[in-house]
């Protein structure tokens, strides 16, 4: 199974991007949802990084996630503030609302987890049937840049107990049809220079190309589909750009 999101990896996405860590994304987004004047959806909620300061200012927010154990670091977040939030355990492929929404989001790449080209428009519709008209999906992309580069690198983190977490990124396959990456990531737990445990989780990702997604996302029914480079809503997409923005509409 990959991208499970459990064990230490969630240990360690809950220390590497705790909630209200932004990339700039944080301000983007409640900008971009000032006045949708209704709920909006996060699929793939994970820890909440976004979720819960969304909620703080004032948004009504819904979310899901695959991973019990990131949504579990969310909904303390919640409860330490003493935010309600609507939280359930789904799937990109499963997931189903019984009312629509004003707009969904999806920040930071979290498409890209849907690596199956005719799984990930299955998504793409089905996100879009979520909406009510007029309704706005908005989703980030990393470039292929950020697929193609390093690998091999170790990172670390302390936890709050003096626990020394490391992980190595190894990219062990690159599919240039599919448009996938497949690495495996190494976690380890040290205590007083001991090894207490190690996971190791496959991760694999697809890469778009900004007019590849656009096709894709008007194919899926979307209207005035629109990207916007490195947080600046409205400027085109060029090289070197971190990070690729969507804003599409259902009419």
């Amino acid at each position: 199974m990959h991208n499970r999101y459990a064990g230490l990896a969630a240990r360690v996405y809950n220390l590497d991007k705790p909630v209200g860590r932004s990339f700039g994304d944080i301000e983007y987004y409640r900008r971009r949802l000032e006045g949708c004047g209704g709920p909006v959806l996060e699929p793939a909620v994970g820890n909440g990084r976004i979720f819960v300061p969304l909620l703080e200012a004032g948004f009504e927010m819904e979310g899901f996630d695959a991973s019990e154990e990131m949504l579990g670091y969310c909904r303390e977040e919640c409860r330490k503030r003493g935010l309600a939030a609507g939280l359930t355990r789904r799937t990109f492929e499963d997931f189903a609302y019984d009312r629509r929404f004003a707009a969904i989001i999806l920040p930071l790449g979290s498409f890209q987890l849907v690596t199956d080209t005719a799984a990930a428009m299955a998504v793409l519709s089905r996100l879009r049937d979520h909406l009510k008209p007029g309704g706005r999906l908005i989703l980030d992309i990393d470039p292929i840049d950020a697929f193609l580069g390093p690998s091999g690198s170790v990172r670390s983190w302390t936890t709050p107990e003096g626990d020394l977490l490391t992980l190595r990124d190894d990219r062990v396959e690159t599919d240039h049809v599919a448009q996938t990456t497949l690495s495996h990531l190494r976690y380890e737990r040290w205590r007083d220079g001991s090894l207490i445990q190690t996971e190791l989780d496959l991760f694999r990702l697809r890469w778009w190309g900004v007019t590849e997604l656009s096709l894709a996302l008007r194919a899926a029914g979307f209207a005035r589909v629109t990207a916007s480079g490195n947080y600046e809503h409205g400027r085109a997409p060029r090289q070197g750009d971190d990070i690729v923005t969507f804003e599409a509409v259902r009419d």
